[in-house]
């Protein structure tokens, strides 16, 4: 079942993808233009918002993936079958695309569970790859 990490990986990497649409559309009702792209981000402060909030969890989203990418490649090396790792990888990226939901539509405890069950779900992948280790 090597598969499933491969997806929780591939997945994640496309909801990283995704969060770079409203921070886009932030940017845009901000009056981003091809003249300031020099300094997007320098725009923040012109930002709405939810165009903030956009910022913000896109740099969460970068931060989330450098932990769950490695936490998958380990259960992908050590040939890790166990099924709390299977469905950790496979509800890792569902967690982190509702953060994004809830963090652009400024819904704070939504977020922070969701936030807490993707950072729990890598966790698992790390405890039951570095199991398969010992």
């Amino acid at each position: 079942m090597q598969v499933a990490f491969a997806w929780s990986l591939c997945l994640s990497v496309g909801v990283v993808l995704l969060s770079i649409i409203p921070l886009t559309i932030g940017r845009v009702k901000a009056g981003y233009s091809v003249e300031n792209m020099a300094a997007p981000r320098a725009l923040f402060d012109e930002l709405p918002s939810f165009g903030k909030r956009a910022v913000w969890c896109h740099q969460n989203c970068w931060e989330s993936i450098s932990l769950h990418a490695p936490a998958c490649l380990l259960c992908l090396i050590t040939l890790n079958d166990s099924n709390i790792a299977i469905i950790a990888a496979l509800i890792h990226p569902i967690f982190r695309f509702l953060y994004i939901g809830a963090y652009i539509f400024n819904i704070p405890t939504a977020r922070g569970l969701m936030w807490a069950s993707g950072i729990f779900t890598t966790l698992l992948l790390y405890k039951e790859g570095l199991t398969q280790l010992i």
